[in-house]
């Protein structure tokens, strides 16, 4: 499982975590913006609440992640959680939903100063097709078309910045202490989200196989 303030690259890593151990990369974000797309009454409210840069309710986000895990490709060889749980009531929930049996291995703090956070998600676009994420600094090859899908590249809604401010003050606010909730179960590493992505990539690698060889 991966923590980390908004613009900590959670998602870019996970996706990479993901192929490199060939395990499933179960992201929250990508499911609610799918509910969010489906035009839904559960996809019509969970946009009101990411539009508004909020954190979306937990019974909501606790059932569709047991929903998520009761897939079978969870089952052989793991998964990556990607922004779940945000909250220590979230964490004994996903707890409950595992059991004994697959209980949680590991959880990785991404840790990246809010400044850096506030920079990198002003300057983020995403695909609306795929979910492939560009930068200001670093935009597709060809007139903000995907280079993997050929989707349309734009600024998602909730990276305006008087979402962002909130997302990050709800964060300090309800999700920090879950870094608390774990470090104090032995289950939390910090990693450190500055520099390129390589870096950060190798140091979550070793972070990982470390807790591996230990088990």
């Amino acid at each position: 499982m991966i923590l980390g303030k908004q613009g900590a690259g959670k998602g870019t890593q996970c996706a990479r975590l993901a192929r490199h151990y060939v395990v499933p990369h179960i992201s929250t974000g990508d499911m609610l913006r799918a509910a969010a797309r489906s035009q839904t009454e559960f996809g019509r409210k969970a946009k009101e609440f990411m539009d508004a840069g909020e954190l979306v309710p937990d019974e909501v986000m606790i059932g569709l992640v047991r929903e998520r895990l009761d897939y079978e490709d969870t089952s052989a060889r793991g998964f990556i959680l990607d922004g779940f749980p945000r909250t220590d009531g979230q964490a004994e929930a996903l707890a409950g939903i595992l059991g004994e049996d697959r209980a949680l291995d590991l959880a990785i703090d991404i840790e990246l100063p809010t400044e850096a956070a506030l920079e990198r998600l002003a300057s983020r676009r995403v695909c609306n097709v795929c979910g492939a994420i560009y930068s200001t600094a670093q935009p597709p090859h060809l007139n903000w078309t995907c280079d993997f899908c050929g989707g349309e590249v734009v600024q998602r809604e909730d990276d305006q910045p008087e979402a962002i401010k909130r997302r990050l003050d709800l964060y300090e606010e309800q999700t920090a202490p879950l870094i608390a909730w774990y470090l104090e179960r032995d289950h939390l590493v910090t990693v450190d989200g500055m520099g390129h992505p390589d870096d950060v990539f190798r140091r979550l690698v070793r972070a990982i196989d470390g807790r591996r060889l230990h088990r």
